[in-house]
Parts: C-alpha cells; structure tokens; sequence
C-alpha cells in the first residue's frame, strides 16, 4: 500500500510519495531488507552496498559506473587512490566510497566489506610479477575474499574468471582462474561465476593494440592469424552483472558472455583495416619463438604487458563450454563487434577520412596503401 504524504503550499494540496511497498526488498540468504528512495538513477538510494575488487581495472571501472547509476552504494577497494580518484564522479555524493587494501591482509578486506550485501572480484593479472603470481591473485586471493565475505555474512558473491578456463590447460593463466572458481565455489556455494571471452571497449588490449601502429611499426599474431576469438563488449559484460547484482535467481550458477560470432584473428585486422583505413602491417611469428622472446621481456625489471603464457593463450580457441548459462539467460542481447568497432578505431584514421561513415566492405587493402571505394 502506498504511503504519502499531503503537503499545503500557497493555497493548494500536492501529493508526495513517501515509501511504498516494492521499494522494500529482501536478500533470499540472509533476509536483509533493502530499502529504495527517491526515483531512480544515479542520486536513488537502492539500499544496496556493493564492494568491487579490480575497480581500477578494464572491466571493474564499467561495473562500478553501472552499479552506482542505479543508486547503488559502491566501495571501490583500490591499491592506489590516484587510480580509484576518477570513479568518485560515477556516483552521487557519498556514493562512491574508496578503500585502500592489500590482497594478503585480511584486517583490509575485512573493512572493505563489512557493511556489503555482494562482493564482486574482478581482480586478474595478464603476468606474473616477483610479488605476485598467477596462483596468489586468482587462486589464493580469490578463496580469501571468498572467505572473509562469507564470515561477514555478505549475501552475494560474484567471481569474475575467464573463457576458457580449465585446470587442464596448457596456460597457467586459465588453469588458475579455474583452480579460482573451484577456490570460491568450496567457500561461497552460492557465488556466481562470470566468464567473459576476450574484451573490447575504449581502454582495452585487443582492439587498440591492433590498431595503434604507425610509420614502420607492426603487430606481431601467432598461429597465423587463425586462432578463433568470440569478442565481447565490455559494456555488455558490465550489464550482465548489473543484471546479476539484482536477480536472486543468478546466484550459484556459472555464465559464459561472448560475442554474438566467432573471428579468426585475420578477420579482426581486416576489421580493423577496413575502419582505420590504414594497411596495418602484421607479421605471424613462430610460437616457439614468440614465447622466447617474450620470456626474456618477462625478465625485465619494468611493467610489461606480454608474457610467455599470453602467447600461450593467444593460439588457443575460445570455447563454451556449453553447459553454462550465456546472455540469453539475462536477456541481453550481445553488440556486434563490426557494429560498434568504429567507435573505438576511429581515432587511429587519418584527418582526411576521419568523418567518413563506415560500412562493412567499403574499403580494401592494395600493395600496402588503403583506397576508399566510393
């Protein structure tokens, strides 16, 4: 029934609504009542807190605008204020309430979570560094959240992992986000479990690594260009677990996001040359090779971005497996990547064609100069 509220201003009456009956929600675990104000979007208390591991990262900074735009409380756990700073203008005031933390006190992530509802981990490392392995951070560091989230009587706990992911794999980057998941599942039987495919959007590796050459420079693939991908937005996959967030009836069960087709890694450089409108020169190395070089790179003391277990995963097909939940689940409804790529390879093209629009096979690629075909 719904309450309100009858206010006299200048000679006449107004209504105004005070609470009504479905902005009162429980959580199925624990019974904690959450109560809605105001009328929705970013300036609406949803009555939720929320904490966000990996908020700094690629797909942690889209889940935490997605969550805070719907009201909801978000404790953005970071390792470097300056890194977390942009994410305070995602929410209202008082919304967005960053915590610093180190993945192997307990003491931090014990505040960073005491007052949640769900924890969502979207923490990951592409290599291994001298302080922190593939096994710390996706194995380890995951059963800890896991953990301390349930003792803290968290209601809902999301784990993001990775397409692929298999203990069984020659890569020790999907063996251990699998080894993650297992980790979570023994602590957590309800959380969920989210495998994104390789990501694109506006700060990824994928697609601005493929377009951002120049002069002489080149991308190196291996494989030859034939290692099937299933690409996905990351707007997507943020949307998935903002869906998540809210539905009871996600929690316990495993989603697979992928795009809505397959590549080859040829066809995403064609792709990319098409909207670019530039050759982009690639060379396929030798795997074997490859995973020489990158070794010695691994070795250096500076952040590096490329890895011998990357090479590794970059010959490896992305397979479903085929038995989880997917986005239609969530009823939504994949973006294509030729539909939405221009709007993130179009910054690479030159002046002359920057405003051209973009269909699919408008241009081609002759002797190493790219003509526009009107």
């Amino acid at each position: 029934m719904l309450a309100t509220a009858a206010i006299k201003q200048s000679g006449r009456r107004s209504m105004v609504q005070v609470r009504a009956m479905h902005d009162l929600t429980f959580r199925n675990k624990t019974g904690q009542p959450m109560i809605k104000q105001g009328l929705g979007g970013r300036s609406t208390t949803n009555g939720h807190i929320a904490t966000v591991f990996g908020c700094t990262g690629f797909l942690g900074r889209y889940v935490v605008a997605k969550l805070a735009k719907q009201g909801t409380q978000v404790v953005v756990a970071n390792r470097d204020p300056d890194e977390a700073r942009p994410l305070k203008v995602t929410g209202d005031l008082g919304q967005i309430i960053p915590l610093e933390f180190d993945l192997r006190n307990e003491e931090q992530i014990r505040e960073c979570v005491r007052h949640s509802d769900i924890v969502i981990n979207c923490i990951g490392r592409d290599y291994e560094t001298k302080n922190f392995t593939y096994d710390d951070v996706h194995v380890k560091g995951s059963r800890a959240l896991a953990e301390i989230a349930a003792d803290a009587g968290v209601s809902r706990f999301i784990q993001v992992s990775a397409l692929n992911a298999s203990e069984d794999s020659p890569s020790k980057f999907l063996q251990t986000k699998a080894k993650g998941e297992k980790a979570v599942k023994e602590v957590f039987p309800e959380a969920t479990i989210v495998r994104p495919a390789i990501m694109w959007g506006h700060e990824d590796r994928f697609l601005n690594r493929i377009a951002n050459t120049s002069g002489d420079s080149f991308q190196f693939w291996v494989n030859n260009s034939q290692t099937k991908i299933l690409p996905v937005s990351v707007v997507d996959v943020a949307h998935a677990i903002e869906v998540m967030f809210g539905a009871e009836s996600t929690a316990g069960k495993t989603y697979e996001l992928y795009g809505d087709r397959a590549y080859t890694f040829e066809q995403v450089f064609d792709l990319a040359r098409e909207i670019s409108m530039k050759p982009l020169p690639t060379y396929n190395i030798p795997t074997g090779v490859a995973k020489l070089i990158a070794s010695g790179i691994e070795k250096l003391p500076y952040n590096h971005t490329i890895s011998a277990d990357l090479i590794e995963r970059m010959r490896l097909d992305e397979q479903p497996s085929g038995d989880a939940h997917t986005f239609k689940d969530l009823y939504i409804e994949p973006t294509s990547l030729e539909a939405d790529a221009i709007h993130y390879l179009r910054r690479f093209r030159s002046n002359a064609v920057f405003d051209l629009p973009y269909e699919k096979g408008e241009g081609i690629v002759k002797k190493g100069v790219y003509h526009v075909i009107d």
